[in-house]
């Protein structure tokens, strides 16, 4: 039974404390159309630059994981992801003034409410899910941390934890239904042991920290001085530890919270894979750095598998627009007009179609005897594709014109010859912007991908 992406009805926003920064920091959530997913807009910066919640834009994970693109960062992204893909959200703008969202109570109970107070609203376009048809695996020597992901009917996903240490030893914790995150891991609070935090305060690191929003394990002995520096960091007159190593001030929810936290984090690290998974996750050892690699390596794998799929057309049905309706809307013509068909187009994608014959004017000198279509002709094709869909999103193209930017990750898989059809599938990587259209672009011939690449093009009024 298909299922629907969903997104909040309105804008929610909350304000908070950075932990690293220690700045008041403003986080307003908005809704975001489907196909979009999860992505950070940094509104205190020109032009509010967005950062797709991607796992290829994770550059280190100390202490949270760290995103960035351009030079711009989002700091600790995973607590608020983790209550997004915990309430069955898809698509969301999240918009903040600083580089991290506030850390409120060190869980994702507060992000949580926004998100319910904003309302859930179904959107009108089915969920793309990851089905997990075989084990997929990752491990790290070093630490001995893995991560596993196997075939099962729904998301789940199970966190075993060995802190190495008396005062927390092993936890294990488990999320049978996502539906049950709200309840049963949303309120776990990040935690840090006592000779972390030493470091951190050294280094003037967790400037937003206090007793509110961290679970502190004592899993040393706590002498002078650093009681002193506990006192001044926390503004506290006194400290103490209660009777089960924490630090006083905070009362645990469950005594198991710390592998629940760890459990949000592998919920919240992985929507970075961004695709819904279908499949039981289960992590030994887990931690940012892991759950990171793990989705990088997952994401590749989806993303290959997506090629590998050749998409079906029934060629014999009438297109969407014709030769005719597809010059109304590009500026091209023969013989340089490279696409036939458009069978499909939204304001996400675009399908469109070549027949290539003998009879085309490239075939004279290449090659004469072995006649190939170029490599370069093959991407202008996909490019007039994208200039189509971008050229739909005004409502006079023949009054503009499109101009190729840049291409990137080009690749050829396959000859095309006379007498192939290709098909050619191009899907925007980001919302255009400006005029400005980032794609993914795909051409398939005889059940075969022939060439690949990532393509930016903008289009222009005409003076």
């Amino acid at each position: 039974m298909s299922k629907k992406q969903k997104t909040i009805q309105k804008e929610v926003s909350l304000s908070g404390v950075g932990i690293h920064t220690g700045k008041t920091v403003n986080m307003t959530i908005k809704p975001a159309p489907v196909n979009h997913g999860f992505a950070f807009s940094r509104v205190d910066l020109e032009g509010a630059p967005i950062i797709a919640a991607k796992a290829e834009y994770v550059v280190n994970t100390q202490r949270g994981t760290n995103l960035e693109k351009n030079g711009v960062q989002i700091q600790t992204s995973e607590h608020v992801l983790a209550a997004a893909v915990g309430l069955d959200i898809d698509n969301l703008l999240i918009e903040i003034d600083s580089s991290e969202p506030p850390i409120m109570d060190g869980s994702s109970k507060y992000f949580v409410q926004a998100l319910e107070e904003a309302g859930i609203e179904e959107q009108d376009a089915e969920i793309e899910e990851y089905v997990v048809k075989e084990i997929i695996s990752y491990k790290d020597e070093v630490t001995g941390s893995e991560i596993i992901l196997m075939p099962s009917d729904e998301y789940q996903v199970t966190a075993m934890v060995d802190f190495g240490t008396k005062i927390l030893g092993t936890q294990n914790a488990n999320l049978e239904q996502i539906s049950d995150f709200k309840e049963e891991i949303a309120a776990a609070r990040t935690f840090s042991f006592l000779h972390e935090i030493e470091m951190l305060l050294e280094n003037d690191l967790i400037k937003g920290g206090d007793l509110n929003n961290a679970i502190v394990y004592v899993d040393k002995e706590l002498s002078e001085s650093t009681m002193a520096k506990l006192k001044k960091a926390f503004n506290k007159e006194d400290i103490t530890v209660k009777s089960n190593g924490i630090l006083d001030n905070l009362t645990l929810h469950w005594a198991n919270e710390a592998a629940r936290h760890k459990l949000l984090d592998v919920v919240g690290d992985l929507a970075l894979v961004g695709t819904r998974i279908r499949g039981k996750v289960i992590a030994n050892k887990p931690g940012h750095l892991i759950n990171t690699q793990f989705a990088k390596k997952l994401a590749k794998i989806i993303k290959q598998e997506k090629r590998n799929n050749v998409p079906q057309f029934d060629l014999n049905q009438p297109p969407l627009l014709d030769i005719h309706q597809i010059m109304d809307i590009l500026p091209h013509r023969p013989p340089f007009l490279l696409i036939d068909r458009i069978l499909e187009l939204s304001d996400k994608h675009v399908v469109g179609m070549k027949n290539v014959t003998m009879n085309e004017n490239f075939f004279v000198g290449h090659f004469p005897g072995a006649p190939v279509m170029p490599g370069v002709l093959q991407v202008e094709a996909m490019a007039q594709c994208g200039g189509v869909l971008v050229l739909n999103t005004v409502p006079d193209p023949e009054n503009y014109l499109t101009y190729f930017m840049k291409m990137d990750k080009v690749k050829f898989k396959q000859k095309v010859l006379p007498g192939d059809t290709i098909i050619f599938k191009c899907e925007l990587i980001t919302p255009i912007r400006r005029g400005i259209c980032h794609m993914q672009a795909y051409a398939y011939a005889n059940g075969k991908i022939v060439a690949e690449a990532e393509l930016m093009a903008q289009i222009s009024k005409i003076k």
